[in-house]
């Protein structure tokens, strides 16, 4: 019989010490894993070759400051701490993220086996030893590795069988920043399978890294003289936080798969009406300069109604956003504490709720504390 839950948190963080995933790497890779330190400040970090020291974030520069930075401190814990926190917060489940920053971190050893591996490790770990200790609270999402779609696939095929709620992928399947036909084989594979999938926001932006470029254009220009690339303009006055989105659209992927939906999670959500208005205008503006200078094909619908009916969006604290919440699709809004993060409010996020949720009807606040997390993890079928 499934749970229910009163407010579950759809944006949580794990800051976690590798000296408790790395025993579960092929001996082979031990060696060259993260290793935990202790700075000449007395701060605690990782190491790994090729990169400088990452300190866990945790709530460093807020309510901690005056804390020595550490691995064993508030949401850095063992799974039975996470529990207590949960419980001082009043929230009764967290879908878990690890930061897309550990990705790139790891990816200090550069051959792919070794990568693959630690990722692998850190996923069987994550559910098998963390998670099973709460596994209707602790609600982690698989990391996906950024080697190549098969490895992504095999990865997503683990995630299902292991029992994780959801994936989160920090690159498109095919490893790089921008779509590829080939990835319809993932998207294919997690509608098939019921795998939720998900992205976080790094610095406020769903596009998944600055390296390369933003698509794959049927004909892009032979200099740079020769215009902007289309997505760009169109997205410029939408925020960051629509590229990721936008890429879906104009590669099809929305069209092909018409029962994927996509979370991105801490967009915050005050943006999306300006966006929503703003996209429409501008794509009809540019759509045959899109096509005739560019080659990119006219999308089948208006952007605003893919990101309508195919994207849920994350918010912490945002009354603004909240206000225009039916501007935007109430069913689309799930709202994160981003625990153990400095944006959040913890151990106060219920009176952050209320900030935001002024004149709200109890069945739209409910659908976003709570419905919609549960309708798009499929907790209420766990």
């Amino acid at each position: 019989m499934a749970r229910s839950y009163n407010i579950v948190s759809g944006d949580c963080h794990l800051d976690l010490s590798s000296e408790r995933w790395v025993p579960c790497l092929p001996q082979k890779w031990r060696a060259r894993a993260p290793r935990q330190v202790t700075l000449g400040d007395g701060n605690q970090a990782l190491v790994i070759e090729n990169r400088p020291p990452m300190s866990p974030t945790g709530l460093v520069g807020t309510v901690q400051n005056d804390l020595p930075v550490s691995f064993d401190s508030v949401g850095n814990g063992p799974p039975e701490q996470r529990l207590r926190e949960q419980d001082m917060d009043g929230v009764e489940a967290e879908v878990l993220f690890t930061h897309p920053m550990y990705m790139r971190f790891w990816r200090g050893v550069r051959e792919d086996e070794g990568y693959k591996a630690m990722i692998h490790a850190y996923n069987r770990w994550l559910i098998e030893e963390y998670c099973s200790y709460a596994p209707d609270r602790l609600l982690a999402m698989a990391v996906i590795p950024d080697t190549g779609i098969e490895d992504a696939l095999e990865e997503l095929k683990f995630a299902r069988e292991a029992g994780f709620k959801g994936v989160c992928l920090h690159r498109f399947p095919n490893g790089k920043g921008y779509p590829m036909p080939g990835d319809d084989q993932f998207w294919a594979a997690a509608i098939d399978m019921g795998m939720p999938l998900t992205s976080h926001t790094v610095s406020g932006s769903t596009r998944f890294t600055n390296e390369g470029p933003v698509f794959q254009y049927p004909k892009p220009p032979k200099s740079s003289g020769e215009g902007r690339d289309p997505i760009s303009i169109i997205g410029r006055f939408a925020s960051e936080n629509a590229i990721a989105p936008l890429q879906l659209m104009f590669a099809g992927v929305f069209d092909r798969f018409p029962t994927l939906r996509y979370y991105f999670a801490e967009t915050q959500i005050g943006w999306l009406p300006y966006c929503l208005s703003q996209l429409d205008e501008t794509y009809e503006r540019h759509r045959d300069y899109a096509y005739n200078k560019w080659g990119l094909e006219p999308l089948a619908r208006l952007p605003s109604e893919y990101l309508r009916e195919r994207c849920s969006w994350g918010f912490i604290k945002d009354p603004l956003g909240v206000q225009l919440r039916h501007t935007i699709g109430v069913d689309n809004l799930i709202w994160g504490s981003d625990f153990a993060h400095g944006q959040g409010y913890w151990p106060h996020s219920k009176k952050a709720i209320d900030d935001s949720m002024v004149g709200v009807p109890e069945d739209e606040r409910h659908s976003m504390l709570v419905g919609n997390v549960m309708k798009y993890f499929r907790l209420d079928a766990a």
